[in-house]
């Protein structure tokens, strides 16, 4: 991963935001995140290719989540829905991706960072899907 980042003070790092994807549930969501101790600015997202989410119908890389975000607090996340691992890779849809991330620092200086993804990782991991009436505490089917 490339990134810009300055130390603001011992131990702190000024507004690196990156996107992430989270896996939950056998669920994959792609997370614009602040991980800094500054808030962002004028946060944009460019991917290098389409991203065919939620079963194919929308191409998530295009929704407006990622043009501009006006103003990302520190230490805060944004995200959005990408798929099902099951539709993804059923689908055979794209495994590898880069995410190029523009933003204005508490400084006023343009910063940016791309990140590659490869979700192949979480082709062969298991996981346990919780029903609503289940509360959380075990995974058996209802």
């Amino acid at each position: 991963m490339a990134t810009s980042r300055r130390k603001t003070g011992p131990g702190r790092w000024q507004g690196a935001v990156i996107v992430d994807v989270v896996f939950e549930d056998g669920l994959l969501f792609l997370a614009v995140q602040n991980f800094g101790d500054a808030p962002a600015r004028r946060v944009s997202v460019r991917f290098d290719r389409a991203l065919p989410g939620a079963g194919g119908r929308i191409d998530v890389a295009t929704l407006a989540l990622f043009r501009n975000i006006e103003f990302l607090a520190p230490r805060k996340s944004i995200r959005t829905f990408l798929d099902t691992t099951a539709s993804w890779f059923a689908r055979d849809a794209p495994t590898r991706f880069a995410a190029r991330v523009t933003y204005v620092d508490a400084a006023g200086r343009r910063r940016s960072a791309t990140v590659a993804h490869d979700l192949e990782i979480y082709r062969d991991i298991g996981y346990v899907r919780r029903g609503a009436d289940q509360g959380g505490k075990d995974g058996s089917a209802t």
